[in-house]
């Protein structure tokens, strides 16, 4: 892989207010660069904002503004947009900026120079909203594929790109360079727009029905067309073609799209940069669409989700989790704040914020918070074969290790195989299981810690070598995940970091090399640093209170009363000494899996701090999977009768609350050890 690397998104049109695609194109680059820098590329992102055509004159004559005036507004708004989310951009570029209308200005003249570019009469259907002709056989029952509106035929004169003549040459190229548009169902989707012969492409548009353009450099009666103009901002923001910029970065291209501009992106650019003389880039990665409640996105369904809204109730971290985990590069995915709930409660809270919590937490208690020297005489050194490990550091079978290289048999060996396996997803935009990988090593290190019960070891002096390997290792792990963690979740990795005296880990920047470091053995945290307890980083959301928010701005939208819970009448009244009976241990959920026949039920494997994790049968099946279960902290009657519940017996029974139809299970404070009693 390159050392340097440059990638863009596309600029955005500004007939729109930023919504949840523009963020997720936005939060990938990030992203993306953020991994270059982890990795010690000199890494560039390059956003911005597309100002010309007909639907900006249009919208600004609406508002009685001028079109700068309007573009201005709208482009701010993008630009004050990123910020909030954690991204941070190189070049923020508009249509409307000087260098970038000299450089389309230059091209253009180039181009023309060549005979690539001539006047010719056409008449077509035009589509106002895509701002383009369509040939018969492009319209769909006679209307636009994209809008469903018939469109308008304009005859008229204009200019005109000699596309065509490209067409042999870029099919060759896709040809010769598989990775060249990716995902691949994208490239075959492009090359079978090249199997039938290609246009010319109209590139301008009169004055007399348009001036909101850039003017042609050879003949001002016309401007060019927004294709022609928006494309260039990817060379034109580096300084095309003496700039020093240019040379460096525009070798290491990368576009980051959705597939609506697939076209123009796939086949008007390349052929448009091989006319201008410059190489093309390197590689254009094509993601799909956001749907909210089972139809795309648009202003006029009227299910548009603002993202700084969404940042501001759940966090913008988060947020960004949840679109890199969520959707799979290169297809659909569907968006509702449940499955954003979901997956913060279960990721985020119950599995990183957990074992970030129980680690540290113990860390305070048993070591003062001091990382301790290994007893381990293969972890005082780096490599090279993280395998060779203490018995101390052997780990549980881990039954959701479906992929065979993740089948490992230490902790050490784990995050060294993680680590490997993450960079290289996360290089080709395969987000989604660069993540599913991590966390997989985070439930690895959180069943650990109750295979190996440090609570115990700390009881007995004679064990604490063992008790110093197990809490080594956890704070590598620790390190390791907080390092992987940055490139979506910045800011709360920064937090991480300091709790764990890790150095070089910033929400703006990273140290270089720390991801080498991990994949290569060392650890990142050496005996004696000083770590911190720390404050939960993801407090669990209350589904109910979810709810009451959305009941209170339903209210206020509708002026409908919000119907209370009725109060029950007070529970008879019992004496302490009954109470007194109860015995309340505190637990931790190591296994959870289904009853067949059982919809309700799920059978529990629930660690007391006893010789053997007991057996219990709950009904939480409809509020929890099983994968929420394990690892959460609850509490349970441990001195309950044993019961046969459809032919499962349960010794004990978990707590929880319930109002409505929303059941919650009482969870403990974290410091709590497993068999910790409850007065």
């Amino acid at each position: 892989m390159d050392n340097i690397s440059y990638l863009t998104t596309p600029i955005y049109y500004v007939n729109a207010q930023p919504h949840l695609g523009h963020a997720y194109t936005t939060v990938v680059a990030d992203v993306y660069t953020r991994l270059g820098r982890l990795v010690g590329r000199d890494a560039r992102l390059q956003t911005g904002t597309d100002e010309h055509g007909d639907k900006i004159a249009q919208a600004a004559a609406a508002e009685s503004v001028e079109p700068k005036q309007y573009a201005d507004r709208i482009s701010d708004m993008f630009r004050q947009t990123w910020p909030p989310l954690h991204i941070r951009y190189d070049r923020f570029i508009r249509t409307t900026d000087p260098d970038h209308i000299k450089v389309v200005q230059e091209i253009l003249q180039k181009v023309y120079d060549a005979g690539d570019i001539y006047f010719a009469k056409y008449g077509g259907n035009y589509c106002v909203g895509c701002e383009r002709f369509y040939t018969d056989h492009e319209l769909v029952d006679g209307k636009c594929p994209d809008h469903q509106t018939e469109p308008v035929y304009i005859e008229e004169e204009n200019y005109f790109f000699r596309m065509s003549k490209y067409q042999d040459w870029l099919l060759e190229h896709i040809e010769a360079h598989p990775d060249f548009i990716r995902p691949e169902r994208y490239r075959n989707e492009v090359k079978s727009f090249l199997a039938e012969p290609l246009e010319d492409l109209c590139i301008s548009r009169p004055k007399t029905r348009l001036t909101w353009g850039i003017d042609l450099p050879f003949d001002d009666r016309f401007v060019t067309y927004v294709w022609f103009d928006a494309l260039i901002n990817y060379v034109s923001g580096l300084g095309w073609p003496d700039g020093r910029d240019f040379a460096k970065y525009w070798p290491h291209a990368q576009h980051l799209i959705a597939k609506d501009i697939l076209k123009p992106h796939g086949i008007y650019w390349p052929t448009m940069l091989r006319a201008a003389g410059i190489e093309p880039y390197q590689h254009l990665n094509v993601h799909g669409y956001w749907s909210v409640g089972e139809s795309k996105m648009s202003k006029s369904v009227g299910n548009v989700v603002r993202p700084l809204e969404l940042a501001q109730v759940y966090g913008p971290d988060a947020f960004r989790y949840f679109l890199m985990r969520e959707m799979t590069f290169g297809l659909d995915a569907n968006f509702s704040q449940d499955l954003l709930v979901e997956r913060y409660n279960a990721d985020l809270a119950n599995d990183l914020g957990n074992l970030f919590s129980r680690v540290l937490n113990m860390m305070a208690r048993y070591r003062d918070g001091l990382v301790p020297e290994p007893s381990s005489k293969s972890d005082q050194r780096p490599g090279p074969d993280p395998r060779a490990q203490a018995a101390e550091d052997t780990l549980p079978p881990l039954r959701t290790m479906d992929q065979p290289w993740l089948r490992s048999s230490t902790m050490k060996e784990l995050s060294w195989r993680t680590t490997q396996y993450y960079q290289a997803q996360m290089d080709v935009f395969a987000f989604r299981r660069a993540l599913e990988a991590l966390w997989d090593l985070i439930g690895a290190a959180n069943k650990y810690v109750v295979a190996t019960e440090p609570w115990t070891l700390a009881k007995d002096l004679d064990q604490a070598p063992k008790l110093d390997q197990v809490l080594y290792r956890l704070c590598q792990v620790l390190a390791d995940v907080t390092v992987m963690v940055w490139p979506v979740m910045p800011a709360v990795a920064e937090k991480m970091a300091a709790c764990l005296g890790l150095a070089g880990v910033t929400t703006d920047k990273i140290r270089g090399g720390l991801l080498a470091k991990i994949a290569s053995g060392q650890a990142l945290l050496g005996p004696g640093t000083q770590t911190q307890k720390p404050r939960p980083l993801f407090p669990r959301i209350e589904t109910d209170k979810v709810a009451a928010k959305a009941a209170k701005a339903e209210k206020k939208a509708g002026g409908k009363k919000s119907a209370r819970p009725q109060t029950k009448p007070r529970a008879e009244l019992v004496a302490i000494e009954d109470f007194a009976r109860l015995d309340l241990r505190v637990g931790v959920i190591t296994e959870a899996g289904p009853i067949e026949g059982a919809d309700k039920l799920l059978r529990l494997m629930v660690d007391l701090g006893e010789d053997a994790p007991r057996q219990l049968v709950a009904g939480v099946a409809a509020h929890y999977s099983p994968q929420e279960l394990v690892g959460m902290r609850v509490v349970v009657v441990a001195n309950l009768k044993p019961a046969k519940l459809r032919g499962v017996m349960s010794h004990g029974m978990l707590l929880a609350g319930s109002q409505g139809k929303t059941m919650k299970i009482l969870q403990p404070d974290p410091e709590l050890p497993p068999g910790a009693k409850i007065k």
